[in-house]
């Protein structure tokens, strides 16, 4: 400002100087005042030169030079540049910003539907995509109620109400593989709405699953406990002759030890869940554990049949001289469980082979196959649930928990191993259990071309 008034005064004073020294034909002081005139004139127009110039360069809104000018308006205009620089710098912020949330939201395991005040969709990312079908190029500003067409979304998106969460059927729900997704809306700015989803079909497997279990365990010792009470009730009131009371007796300890089975049963899913995978410090030995799984096996057959012309052919081969890193006692349980099975579910004077091998790949693969009744297709993806029956009164019937080859299923996963069901209805059933290569080695000293342990015993 200083330098501006400065100007001013310096063209006044030229300015009188020069009309003063010019003013010939009238008295020298009226020169010198029209001089004055003169060079306030001057200094005006030039002002306005240079605001004319700062103007024109607001106007083209170039801010990478500073106007061409000095004094007020250069110093105005380099404060403009200032401004404006720090306003694109906060724009560019803004918008990292902006992309950095989007990003985040991009990333998400959850589906983001960002809604504008009439219900059109501005944004989304590729699990809402996934979820709904959108698609970037055509579902843009469209009405979500017109993409969504699920009639429990409709009512949930005009009844306003956002408090709780909804679950709907996913886009690729199927009979045979269910999809459930979570949608919950969450109104923000000015009547936009915020949409997320999240796929929930293992959460409601699981919970179904809980379900499932509670009433089976209660079902299946309720049962037991019920013929507890009824033969105890029995006992007490009734005068028995020992023949009777024996039978009862009798009866009631059957009961007694299928409840203590179910129980140990649970016990050891329950530990196998809760214990790390094992490691590779021990090894079992393929041979003698089929030489037990022999011994337990021909005894359950012997057990079960009532004459010895019922007796199962029971062929046990083994053709592998390894070890297997893993726990003895569980490998134990879960091919014991697999040969228990085949000769429950086989009828009498059935064949049953159980045969370990090496496969061409180097695994290993432990397989019982037999000649029962067989599984229908729709029920193998399901047999390895906890206590999932294809015929309930049978199982009963056989002894079986129900839990048997959940607990061979984990055995399997712990040791790294794939437990693979084949069967045909009304010819029989091959269950196997394959090894990786990483949890063998050969037995020392073992030959190579294999051990048979017996055949057709």
């Amino acid at each position: 400002m200083f330098w501006r008034f400065f100007l001013f005064v310096v063209c006044q004073f030229a300015g009188g100087l020069i009309g003063w020294y010019l003013a010939l034909p009238v008295p020298a002081g009226i020169g010198a005042l029209v001089g004055m005139g003169l060079g306030g004139i001057s200094w005006f127009l030039l002002d306005l030169y240079r605001a004319k110039q700062f103007l024109r360069w607001l106007r083209i809104g170039e801010t990478s030079t500073v106007c061409v000018c000095n004094g007020l308006w250069g110093e105005a205009s380099a404060r403009v540049k200032r401004l404006v620089r720090s306003r694109e710098q906060m724009t560019r912020d803004s918008q990292q910003q902006l992309k950095d949330f989007l990003a985040a939201f991009q990333a998400s395991p959850n589906g983001v539907v960002l809604l504008d005040s009439q219900g059109q969709i501005e944004w989304f990312n590729q699990m809402a995509a996934t979820h709904f079908g959108f698609d970037a190029q055509r579902d843009m500003r469209q009405q979500i109620g017109n993409l969504v067409r699920d009639p429990g979304f409709a009512s949930y998106f005009s009844s306003h109400d956002y408090r709780r969460e909804l679950i709907m059927r996913g886009r690729e729900n199927t009979p045979a593989r269910p999809v459930k997704l979570s949608v919950h809306l969450h109104p923000y700015g000015e009547g936009k709405q915020m949409l997320l989803t999240r796929d929930v079909t293992a959460m409601e497997q699981a919970e179904a699953m809980r379900r499932d279990f509670i009433a089976n365990v209660s079902h299946e010792i309720r049962t037991p406990l019920t013929v507890l009470a009824g033969f105890v009730e029995t006992l007490q009131t009734l005068p028995l002759d020992e023949q009777d009371r024996q039978r009862y007796l009798a009866l009631m300890a059957l009961q007694a030890e299928r409840i203590q089975t179910l129980v140990s049963d649970l016990l050891t899913l329950s530990r196998l869940e809760g214990s790390p995978p094992p490691g590779d410090a021990n090894w079992v030995c393929v041979p003698t554990l089929m030489c037990e799984i022999e011994q337990e096996g021909r005894a359950l057959s012997a057990a079960l049949s009532t004459s010895p012309d019922q007796l199962h052919t029971l062929e046990f081969e083994s053709l592998l001289t390894v070890e297997i890193a893993g726990i003895r006692h569980e490998l134990l349980s879960a091919m014991s469980n697999l040969v228990a099975n085949a000769i429950r579910y086989t009828p009498p004077g059935g064949h049953i082979s159980v045969r370990t091998l090496l496969m061409p790949d180097g695994r290993a693969k432990f397989s019982v196959s037999d000649t029962g009744l067989g599984i229908a297709p729709e029920h193998l993806p399901r047999l390895t649930e906890r206590f999932y029956r294809v015929d309930p009164s049978r199982s009963r019937d056989t002894g079986g928990t129900g839990l048997g080859l959940a607990i061979v299923k984990h055995v399997a996963q712990r040791h790294g191993a794939e437990l693979k069901i084949e069967s045909t209805l009304g010819k029989g059933s091959v269950f196997s259990i394959i090894f990786p290569t990483s949890r063998l080695h050969p037995i020392p000293g073992a030959a190579h071309e294999g051990h048979l342990l017996s055949l057709n015993g």
